[in-house]
């Protein structure tokens, strides 16, 4: 028997993606689909890029252990997502489990977040690809990328033209059916990881336990900032659960790509990091190509073509599908019409190609014109208060609705929640100040969306209910 309190609870938890009048997607993707998209968005540019900048200035040597905190803490976030990705299998990631847990205005605040993440984070990779290539052409072909239409105004250019055009490509399969995404994905996936595993055969042996010591010389406090850095490797986590209405079995399927994505990558950054802190001392790995960097010093000219062929391949892929989960996480905010209800629709492969194409429009415009270094912390930041509220999300709902079936269940309640949810704080607070103002900027804009817009019109508007 059920309270007055626990059917109010059930009418805002959905079972399933259909709903009157509402547009829906098609379920086509299966358990190693949902893997490899999660392993796709995570082992990309984190593993290429920041590995050596979070080595040089965080950690150290000790960036291993950075790695190991952070994904510990995306385990145990992950854990959380799971359960209630298995009890609410819909588009919108975090924003639907807060929906169905916390509310309307809780949920399109987390979702207002999370669109900054993946739009800003979706920018950053497509600039990391287009200096990426730019230089492969020169190194490797001769072909010099005039700089005026391969950087941003601030940074001495007009505009970033591979950047855009990359972005555009990716819009272009994106607005096809999603099995495509899955088949590219796998196949991605699969040149990047075999790279890795190349890299840390290769590069083992050449290991000097010298460049080992100090192991952490900027102390725990560098270890912790490492993982701040570090956790903008780990969100790919988040794209899976966004696939949830693609699944075909989501109860069963998504628990295990989302916990399967997050030990596999975290299995892979520390054997990655390892080696490069091994083979070279860490301060010279402070640029866009770490791994590259390191293995000059071994003169193995061959590895360093595949190395950077490679983080090309894993750029890619990692765009796809950073600019995947945005356009699903916007989706599940028009349809629950806190935003225009007519982006929803969708076309006749069942994909939503207007939000594809709308959002491929923003994310090229802010490639193009806009320098990496000012908005990317506000990646981590967006996606720590989105994880914090999913962490609370299953301690209310468990006390909410305590006889739900769950098909997937987070073990220990309520530590594992609690631990991942001071997991976040921690990592939070050693974000800089000037983060955190731009980040309260985008939640006052935010809100103004949501009290002028979104309440006035959304499926739990008392007009909508009537």
């Amino acid at each position: 028997m059920t309270t007055p309190a626990a059917q109010r609870w059930r009418r805002r938890l959905p079972d399933t993606a259909m709903t009157d009048g509402a547009p829906t997607l098609a379920r086509r993707l299966g358990r190693i689909d949902l893997t490899a998209m999660g392993v796709g968005t995570i082992v990309g540019a984190g593993i290429f890029v920041i590995t050596g900048v979070a080595a040089a200035e965080k950690a150290g040597p000790s960036i291993v252990l950075s790695f190991m905190l952070a994904g510990t803490v995306c385990v145990l976030v992950a854990l959380c997502y799971s359960e209630l990705a298995a009890m609410v299998p819909v588009s919108g990631s975090a924003y639907t489990y807060t929906y169905a847990t916390l509310g309307e205005g809780p949920a399109f605040l987390v979702g207002w977040n999370l669109l900054l993440e993946f739009v800003i984070a979706g920018a950053a990779v497509a600039i990391g690809w287009s200096g990426t290539t730019v230089s492969a052409l020169d190194s490797m072909f001769g072909i010099t990328i005039p700089k005026a239409i391969a950087a941003g105004p601030t940074e001495g250019g007009i505009v970033n033209l591979p950047a855009m055009l990359i972005i555009c490509v990716i819009v272009a399969v994106l607005v096809g059916e999603v099995s495509l995404t899955a088949r590219i994905t796998k196949v991605l996936v699969g040149v990047t990881i075999g790279v890795l595993v190349l890299v840390v055969a290769v590069g083992a042996p050449h290991i000097d336990v010298g460049n080992w010591t100090p192991f952490a010389p900027f102390g725990v406090s560098g270890i912790i900032g490492g993982a701040a850095i570090a956790f903008f490797a780990f969100l790919g986590f988040d794209v899976v659960a966004a696939s949830a209405e693609e699944a075909r079995n989501p109860r069963r399927d998504i628990p295990f790509a989302i916990i399967g994505t997050v030990l596999i990558a975290t299995v892979l950054y520390a054997l990655v990091s390892a080696v490069l802190t091994g083979i070279a001392p860490f301060a010279t790995l402070n640029n866009g190509a770490p791994i590259a960097t390191a293995f000059e010093g071994l003169h193995i000219g061959w590895i360093g073509n595949v190395i950077v062929l490679a983080s090309i391949v894993a750029l890619t892929k990692g765009l796809l599908m950073i600019v995947y989960a945005q356009v699903r996480l916007m989706f599940a905010m028009c349809r629950d019409r806190l935003l225009p209800f007519g982006l929803a629709q969708t076309g006749k492969r069942a994909t939503p190609v207007r939000l594809t194409l709308l959002l491929g429009v923003v994310g090229a415009a802010i490639a193009g014109l806009l320098p990496i270094e000012i908005v990317v912390e506000l990646v981590n930041i967006g996606a720590l208060s989105a994880f914090a509220v999913v962490c609370v999300g299953v301690l209310v709902l468990r006390r909410a609705e305590p006889d739900r079936e769950r098909p997937f269940r987070t073990p220990f309640v309520p530590v594992v929640p609690a631990l991942a949810l001071i997991g976040c704080v921690l990592l939070a607070t050693t974000l800089d100040g000037l983060t955190w103002v731009r980040f309260a900027i985008w939640v006052a804009v935010g809100l103004a969306v949501y009290f002028g817009y979104g309440r006035k019109r959304s499926t739990l508007a008392p007009a909508a209910v009537s």
